[in-house]
């Protein structure tokens, strides 16, 4: 089924290329996936992940944020992000049948293969702050987007320490 509808997009694009349009096409939506097969099982990255919009503003509302920030070149926790961490925390052990993935983040600084592996160390520090605190491993699943989903835009220091974080994102 996956690769019919991609075959079928990718027909669809090479048609709309050669038509030579001077604007762009319309956005087409996600295709939407089937749910996991297991939905009770233990693996963290078995389920696929869906953000969780009310849940998240609920995250946001109880614990006071979804995001810490570190450091230029950094993936220590200071205290102010700890304390976020471990509001967090509280919430989600309130929450028991909520899951969790931990995004790392960097700034636009650095090779690419760099802030991958920067923002892979920025949310396994969240995670293992939160497993400190007794959030399940099952219950969390760790993702780095490195440069590539910068919050703010911008070649200076305000935007670059908005874009060196670690976001925790409800999922399903």
């Amino acid at each position: 089924m996956k690769k019919s509808i991609l075959i079928g997009m990718t027909a669809v694009a090479l048609t709309l290329g050669a038509c030579g349009r001077k604007t762009p096409p319309a956005e087409v939506p996600p295709v939407e996936q089937p749910p996991a097969t297991d939905p009770n099982s233990t693996d963290p990255n078995s389920l696929e992940v869906v953000e969780l919009p009310a849940l998240q503003a609920d995250l946001v509302a109880k614990a006071g944020s979804d995001t810490i920030y570190f450091g230029t070149d950094e993936y220590s926790l200071d205290d102010a992000s700890k304390a976020t961490l471990a509001a967090q925390a509280q919430w989600m052990l309130a929450n028991p049948n909520v899951r969790a993935s931990i995004e790392g983040h960097a700034d636009e600084r650095g090779t690419r293969e760099y802030n991958q592996a920067l923002g892979e160390r920025r949310a396994n520090a969240a995670r293992d702050f939160l497993l400190s605190q007794g959030v399940p491993a099952a219950r969390l699943v760790v993702t780095s987007w490195g440069k590539e989903r910068p919050v703010a835009l911008g070649s200076n220091e305000e935007a670059w320490a908005q874009n060196r974080r670690a976001v925790t994102v409800i999922i399903r």
